[in-house]
């Protein structure tokens, strides 16, 4: 069971023992002053605004997700904790992901968090939205038939890996990837027209990275929420704190401009 399940489940069962009981003692038993509660009722009259509150701030506010891998590097790396908006995109029900507010949907160069097929929650970049024709040939992207920019920096290691790192100008939003030229990533997705009310997205770690190319569309019911900054970040090799990482912002890596 998912701890977002268990925790729907807490509060629905805490919730309905205090409202069974408070119904019960309305009509048949009025509590007096000094009496004692059933250890169970009282158990869940102490634990039930917990469960709520949390279910509440988890659910329509912001959730905090541990980055296990390097498919989003150099933005994000193993360790990283961040933590997203989930109201960003609208309201939905726990659980059900069923949307009721619409507030808003993800825009080329967002970070996205949402729920994949096999049930994984997964992280990665929107380069393509409902309508957009998305190609990625010769380790280059294509959003409508135009050639993103791409600006080379500089060459460096990730971990025995010669890798290339170098600034994408993803519309508005501007950011480093990596590109690993000793290796030649394919999927079944390298040439698409996103159907409607779905996203494609990629990793910034361009060539170490499960994402759209592979699975397809990310379906815009499974959507998250949106990541916005790293508030700790652990390196667990070295075992400590990354202190420089933590409190960085997802998207201030020198915007261009626009008219």
């Amino acid at each position: 069971m998912r701890f977002e399940e268990l925790l729907v489940t807490l509060t629905a069962g805490t919730g309905v023992v205090c409202l069974a009981n408070y119904l019960y003692q309305k009509r048949y038993a009025p509590v007096t002053v000094g009496s004692k509660q059933n250890w169970l009722i009282e158990t869940c009259r102490s634990f039930f605004p917990v469960f709520l509150l949390v279910l509440v701030l988890r659910s329509f506010l912001f959730e905090a997700f541990r980055i296990p891998s390097g498919s989003m590097k150099p933005t994000l790396v193993e360790g990283d904790f961040i933590l997203v908006n989930k109201f960003n995109y609208g309201v939905r029900l726990p659980v059900l992901g069923t949307k009721l507010l619409n507030l808003g949907q993800p825009k080329t160069g967002d970070i996205i968090v949402f729920r994949h097929s096999d049930g994984k929650d997964l992280i990665k970049r929107v380069v393509g939205v409902a309508g957009d024709h998305i190609k990625y040939q010769d380790k280059k992207l294509y959003i409508n038939n135009k050639l993103v920019t791409t600006e080379f920096i500089q060459p460096t290691q990730d971990g025995d890996n010669l890798t290339l790192e170098s600034r994408e100008y993803l519309e508005n939003q501007v950011h480093n990837i990596y590109i690993y030229p000793q290796r030649n990533v394919m999927g079944r997705y390298q040439d698409v027209i996103v159907p409607p009310n779905s996203y494609f997205v990629l990793g910034d770690n361009r060539d170490n990275s499960e994402d759209g190319r592979f699975w397809g569309f990310v379906p815009d019911r499974d959507l998250l929420g949106k990541a916005l900054l790293t508030w700790m970040s652990w390196d667990a090799q070295n075992l400590n704190i990354r202190w420089s990482r933590i409190g960085k912002s997802m998207y201030n890596n020198n915007n261009k401009e626009t008219s």
